[in-house]
């Protein structure tokens, strides 16, 4: 898979994502060979590129939760831009709680981990990507922590808000990505707390969810993407806490045109280890709500060795049952000993940040005899190891 700009476009390509429209109609399924007709679409939509399959390269594996959420990102888009303009001009947003609530209906309430995959972003369009990816964060790490349908749309609706600023910022400076001076610094920062005042004064006639403009205000007035988040002087409310957490994790780990992603687990890392900037309980809720290292990811080891997650573990994602290429010997990394001299070092990722491995590609591993009868084994060992457990309590 790879990313090519729409001006690059050429006949024949296949696309490896489909494309809807704003109401979230199917346009273009994946795989669809491009034609002209087609790539006029794509400029005319001021689509800045799209991903294209290689020559040769097969269709991979999409469930239909990961189909549902691009789904879901590209309305929910086209939503909060409509809002926003609103904003913009202070007039009320007309649609923003229903956009509210069903970003909370559909993920703030989730039983299992999710696969979280985002849009490639440009400097023009990154401000709603990113605000609807921090509220899908927020919505599930408020459901893991038991926050109620009250506090869940204040968060929400706050990091639909916070970078709303952004939209006043000049393109040059938009375009430098994170490489930016003092002076553009201060623009930035100039063109949010120009927001946040618009949001003061639409609140006259708007009715925002309860402490939704005070989250706002903190992630204004004190930075994001963790330039603030440690400052021992400000009283953090639980809400920006939420906020600064899903806000830094969806920067690192989102593709866009100024820099390549950070995987999941090293994005993860990074904010478990600032201890000092992060909340400890937001971090461990992040872990427990999308899938870090789940089964089918490609891994790099400390050691320089590349193995493959055969099974994920639910207790600490860190230490899961893992392949490893060069001899097929199977590592069970919950075992302290074996995590002793085993430990991985990173995940090999696809330019859009999706895990390489599919489903088709784990089942040539079952195929070796001896490896099937040690997986089994282990698999036994740890289901009578849990029966024990069950027994005792």
């Amino acid at each position: 898979m790879q990313f090519v700009e729409s001006k690059d476009l050429k006949p024949g390509m296949r696309l490896a994502k489909p494309i809807y429209n704003k109401d979230g109609v199917l346009l273009y399924e994946r795989n669809t060979k491009l034609s002209l007709q087609v790539i006029n679409y794509i400029q005319n939509f001021m689509l800045i590129g799209i991903y294209v399959l290689e020559p040769a390269e097969p269709l991979a594996p999409l469930s239909r939760e990961d189909i549902e959420f691009e789904q879901f990102q590209t309305i929910s888009m086209f939503q909060l831009r409509n809002n926003i303009n609103l904003l913009k001009n202070e007039k009320p947003p007309k649609t923003l709680m229903l956009l509210v609530d069903s970003i909370i209906q559909k993920y703030g309430s989730l039983d299992h981990k999710f696969q979280f995959n985002q849009d490639i972003r440009s400097s023009g369009d990154f401000v709603y990507k990113h605000s609807i990816c921090v509220a899908i964060l927020a919505a599930m790490i408020t459901h893991k922590l038991g926050a109620n349908s009250q506090i869940q749309r204040s968060i929400v609706t706050s990091a639909l808000l916070y970078d709303f600023g952004y939209i006043f910022v000049a393109q040059n400076i938009l375009d430098k990505g994170d490489d930016l001076s003092e002076e553009d610094k201060k623009a930035i920062q100039h063109a949010r707390t120009t927001a946040y005042n618009i949001l003061i004064r639409v609140a006259n006639f708007f009715e925002f969810p309860d402490n939704s403009l005070a989250y706002i205000s903190q992630m204004v007035r004190y930075g994001t993407h963790s330039t603030m988040a440690g400052d021992p002087h400000v009283t953090w409310l639980d809400g920006t806490r939420i906020l600064q957490v899903s806000d830094t994790f969806d920067h690192m780990t989102a593709m866009n045109l100024n820099k390549q992603p950070t995987s999941e687990l090293r994005a993860y890392d990074i904010i478990k280890t600032s201890t000092s900037k992060y909340d400890k309980d937001v971090v461990k809720a992040l872990g427990a709500c999308i899938h870090i290292l789940p089964k089918g990811s490609c891994i790099d080891l400390l050691n320089g060795e590349k193995a493959l997650v055969l099974e994920e573990n639910q207790s600490d994602f860190s230490r899961p049952l893992i392949l490893l290429f060069k001899d097929n010997s199977l590592y069970d990394l919950k075992n302290p000993n074996i995590y002793a001299k085993v430990q991985i070092k990173d995940v090999m990722k696809t330019m859009d940040n999706r895990i390489i491995f599919d489903e088709k590609t784990l089942e040539q591993f079952a195929v070796d005899e001896h490896l099937k009868k040690t997986t089994e084994r282990y698999q036994k060992s740890k289901r009578r190891k849990l029966l024990r457990q069950r027994a005792k309590a």
